[in-house]
This record gives structure tokens, C-alpha cells and sequence, in this order.
């Protein structure tokens, strides 16, 4: 069996992409280790109307935030990476300072130290220099910056089409083999 991937989900808008990345890691037989925010609850809620439990269901483990003595606040845990789905300004804050002062923030932080793979779906718009200082920051200690920037190339006609292309695209950084959209080929 293949190491589980951690999914975090905070309180940025785009919560979609955090549901659709554990339904599609679980359609892909993919393991994962859940971690949700209390913000990250409230958005699902008020952004997708998907039920907690349902989506509590889609992973292999789900850890309480405040648990920084989980598994995966430890190197020892050996997990394929992490991605935050959506990654919040406070959370990014939170990771380019290694302030863990919990557990998406501490797995995050073990995922650096361990030098596996970190993509963060920063969700902020617009940006100011302090927000773009922190992905410098968040960048420079390794972690992977993926804004979720739809591409159109492959002409979505759903708002799956394009979150899927989204989460593909962090899947690809993650090693995950998937067949979520076309790829350009050229033109």
C-alpha cells in the first residue's frame, strides 16, 4: 500500500478543492490523512453544503487540529507529503514562520523538515507584499506554491472540470498518477 497523503483544509474560500482532492484520492485508492480547521468546517458548510461526515468518510484517518501528539505531528509518521486545499493566509503565516501552533500547521511544518512534499493552494485575492513575502518565505523553506489559477486549455464546461484540472496539477507535484484532464499536447 502506497504512504497516505496528508489533505488540510483551512478557512480560505475554495473549500471545493479539499473535498475534491479526498474524493478523488480515495477513487484513485490513493490513502489519506485528514486535517480540517474549525474555519475549514464552517466554509465546507457554508461553500459545498457536502455533509462533515461524508467527507470525514473520504479519508483513511481524520485528526483533531488541536492534537499536536497525532501521528502526524511526528518525522517518524511516514506520509507521500501534504497539501493544504485551501491554504489560508493565516495557515501560510503560520508555516513560513514554523509557528505550529497546530496540527495542519505542525504536519506541515514535519513535511518541510522531512523534505517531502508541501503544495499550498494559497487562496488570497488581491494580494499585498506582505502576503507575497510569506509564499517567498513558505517557498524558500520548500514548500510548493499552487494557487488554485484555473487553466482553460483543455476547455472545462463544469466548475468540477476546472477544480479538477487544479487538484490534477498539485497531484502531479505529489507523485500521484491521475487521469483528471486533458493534458495540452501542443497547438
Amino acid at each position: 500500500m502506497s504512504l497516505p497523503l496528508i489533505v488540510g483544509i483551512s478557512g480560505a474560500t475554495g473549500a471545493i478543492y479539499g473535498v475534491e482532492m479526498l474524493r478523488v484520492l480515495k477513487r484513485l485508492g490513493q490513502p489519506a490523512h485528514l486535517i480540517m480547521s474549525e474555519m475549514g468546517q464552517r466554509t465546507i458548510d457554508i461553500e459545498t453544503g457536502v455533509p462533515l461526515d461524508e467527507i470525514r468518510a473520504m479519508a483513511d484517518e481524520v485528526h483533531n487540529i488541536k492534537d499536536l501528539g497525532a501521528s502526524v505531528a511526528s518525522g517518524s509518521c511516514p506520509t507521500r507529503g501534504m497539501v493544504i486545499a485551501p491554504c489560508s493566509i493565516k495557515t501560510l503565516s503560520g508555516i513560513a514562520h514554523s509557528f505550529s501552533y497546530n496540527l495542519m500547521i505542525r504536519a506541515a511544518d514535519v513535511t518541510l523538515k522531512e523534505k517531502r512534499p508541501l503544495v499550498l493552494m494559497v487562496r488570497e485575492t488581491p494580494l499585498h507584499k506582505g502576503h507575497m513575502e510569506l509564499m517567498a518565505k513558505a517557498s524558500d523553506i520548500g514548500a510548493v506554491i499552487h494557487p488554485p489559477m484555473p487553466a482553460f486549455y483543455h476547455k472545462p464546461e463544469t466548475i468540477t472540470d476546472i477544480v479538477h484540472q487544479g487538484i490534477g496539477r498539485v497531484l502531479d507535484h505529489l507523485g500521484v498518477g491521475h487521469d483528471l484532464f486533458e493534458r495540452w499536447q501542443g497547438g
